[in-house]
């Protein structure tokens, strides 16, 4: 092999390389998604809060996140408890998401409230999320939207674990009003057990928030 044929294989190897390294950095800046998303439309129990004009007040934090921790389950070892970490509100809520169709989605949301929770030992980790949106419609479009495997989803909020799998996740979108809450559980360390059904209920607990809106509202 002549010299200048090693050195134009020397050349392609290195843009190969190059190329694909270029890529594998394109493809880890896009957002994580959920392996396995569920979409909940709303139903006639939250005809109360249909639209922001029946439930005006904006959600707070205290009123979300109101205890240290989420559990499910009736005892022994079928009880799963998750901790609370670091809560936000977010004015914007296309901070939390990605994607075009979602990001369209949540246009005329007014608020997005966001925290995460992982288990005492450190094994799953989750994050939820609830929505402000004009009305039931709204949120319906919203929740096809982020099931739909679109291409985009909810944003994964700084300080979650860097163990967080998205790829053996699961995701529970519902409309419930004007509202829409996302619970996204994921394995985040070694030993995490393979189902994370008690988990979603966990989180779906905070919804207790939107419950106690419909009360106030009837």
């Amino acid at each position: 092999m002549s010299r200048r044929t090693i050195t134009i294989t020397v050349v392609a190897v290195c843009l190969l390389a190059v190329g694909a390294g270029a890529l594998a950095w394109v493809l880890a800046q896009d957002p994580p998604q959920a392996a396995v998303v569920r979409g909940d439309p709303s139903s006639a129990v939250y005809k109360p809060i249909a639209t922001r004009a029946l439930d005006p007040s904006p959600l707070t934090v205290p009123e979300v996140f109101t205890a240290a921790r989420v559990t499910s389950g009736r005892g022994g070892a079928g009880v799963v408890t998750m901790n609370r970490g670091r809560t936000e509100a977010l004015a914007d809520c296309e901070e939390a998401v990605w994607g075009e169709v979602v990001t369209t989605a949540v246009a005329g949301c007014t608020q997005a409230l966001r925290g995460g929770y992982t288990t005492p030992d450190g094994r799953v980790a989750g994050q939820f999320v609830i929505f402000n949106l004009a009305d039931a419609s709204a949120a319906d479009r919203l929740v096809a939207a982020l099931a739909g495997r679109t291409g985009g989803f909810v944003r994964l909020a700084a300080g979650m674990p860097g163990g967080f799998d998205p790829t053996h996740s699961r995701a529970h979108a519902q409309a419930l009003g004007h509202y829409v809450t996302v619970s996204w559980t994921a394995p985040a360390a070694e030993g995490a057990p393979a189902d994370l059904t008690r988990h979603l209920l966990a989180l779906d607990t905070l919804g207790q928030a939107v419950q106690n809106r419909v009360v106030a509202a009837v």
